[in-house]
């Protein structure tokens, strides 16, 4: 039986070089240049059809063969992270406070290595887009490629993604059908008051003292309001006053993240959250104002797609080595945006033993990109099979 992984391991020298050169010029969310035109020269090394500028900068290859009316659609992000690098190896980031800290130098190059093996062995019977997708971290790319038009020009009856995984060892996979990954929320509460003098706050609405109590009201959202049954996060993480010791300042700024699986969950804490603010502010005699923005949906795996990139990576390893009920994370994701729009999954691949994700230590293990771009390449075989 094939197994794209061997093919795509004996490429090992070849992939771990990009890879490596990506890393070393990492690019921020639809600022990604450099990496588009290395994506679309090496796609069109390998003859594969390209087309540039979806979403701003990203990229979609297209690879056709046989007669076959299916048409798959495989992911992989771009961006890096606006950190300074901790890592002193030869290939550390060459750009001052820019880094990728979260793998996608590695994505792109397993998809990059897919779509070699696909072009070279053609063991499919219909259509796959590459989609190279810019600004995964909060730039907003997956909706700016939708708004281009991604799935009317490259329609796909199914799309996959991944993601690397650290402290998963390599070789192994992770996956569950239903609710991955959490959607995710950036909040900022504006809290007005009425400055003064330290040493006479009764001539003041002190909203460092609002501030502070709505802090404490919002833990009751999760607590009382969330179902038990369902999960979120809120977690208020900036309070921004004043910067003198001796004055109540006139506002202050708080700012945080909210984590639900669901939208309505979200919804139901955005509302929540509104009211309390509002309310604890009026009561100690200020305002509050708060602006509470999406960032993505929650990520929802398709059951039967989930089913098949499950099966596709144990026919890879063997089913001892797949995860299918993988616990669901808080982190976020913005290819929630594609699955929305186009049945598909999403699974992870161990990473092995490395540092985390947005961690200035971390760096992508070169050894996965065969079990990346192999999983990518098994699944198009499998839904795209070709009669001999």
């Amino acid at each position: 039986m094939n197994n794209p992984t061997e093919t795509i391991a004996a490429w090992q020298d070849e992939f771990t070089t990009i890879r490596r050169d990506i890393h070393a010029h990492p690019e921020l969310g639809l600022e990604e240049h450099r990496t588009a035109d290395l994506v679309a020269s090496k796609l069109t090394e390998m003859g594969i059809e390209v087309h540039r500028g979806i979403g701003v900068t990203g990229v979609v290859g297209v690879i056709r063969n046989g007669n076959g009316q299916g048409r798959i659609g495989l992911r992989a992000d771009m961006d890096a992270l606006a950190m300074t690098e901790a890592n002193s190896f030869a290939h550390a980031s060459a750009i001052p406070g820019k880094m990728h800290a979260c793998g996608h130098d590695g994505h792109t190059t397993m998809l990059l290595a897919a779509a070699k093996y696909l072009q070279e062995t053609k063991r499919f019977d219909g259509t796959v887009h590459l989609i190279f997708q810019p600004g995964e971290e909060g730039a907003g790319g997956a909706l700016a490629m939708l708004e281009d038009g991604l799935f009317e020009r490259f329609p796909c009856d199914a799309v996959f993604g991944l993601h690397n995984r650290p402290g998963m060892p390599l070789g192994q996979y992770g996956i569950r059908p239903g609710p991955m990954m959490a959607g995710v929320a950036f909040f900022d509460i504006q809290v007005t008051g009425k400055g003064g003098h330290g040493a006479r706050p009764e001539t003041t609405h002190d909203p460092v003292v609002m501030g502070a109590a709505i802090v404490q009201a919002l833990q009751s959202v999760v607590a009382r309001n969330v179902p038990a049954a369902e999960r979120a996060v809120l977690s208020v993480t900036r309070f921004d006053a004043g910067n003198a010791y001796n004055v109540i300042p006139n506002e202050v700024r708080l700012g945080g993240t909210v984590r639900a699986f669901s939208n309505q969950v979200m919804k139901l804490v955005e509302d929540r959250m509104r009211a309390i603010s509002a309310g604890v502010a009026s009561g100690l005699g200020g305002t509050a104002t708060l602006d509470f923005r999406v960032i993505t949906t929650p990520l929802v795996n398709d059951a039967a797609e989930t089913l098949a990139l499950g099966d596709a990576a144990a026919s890879l390893v063997g089913e001892g080595h797949v995860k299918r009920e993988f616990p669901a994370v808080m982190g976020g994701e913005d290819f929630a945006y594609m699955l929305e729009k186009c049945p598909g999954a999403y699974i992870v691949t161990g990473n092995g033993d490395s540092a985390e994700v947005h961690n200035p230590a971390f760096d992508f293990n070169d050894a996965a990109i065969p079990y990346g771009a192999g999983v990518l390449a098994a699944v198009v075989e499998a839904k795209l099979k070709r009669v001999e």
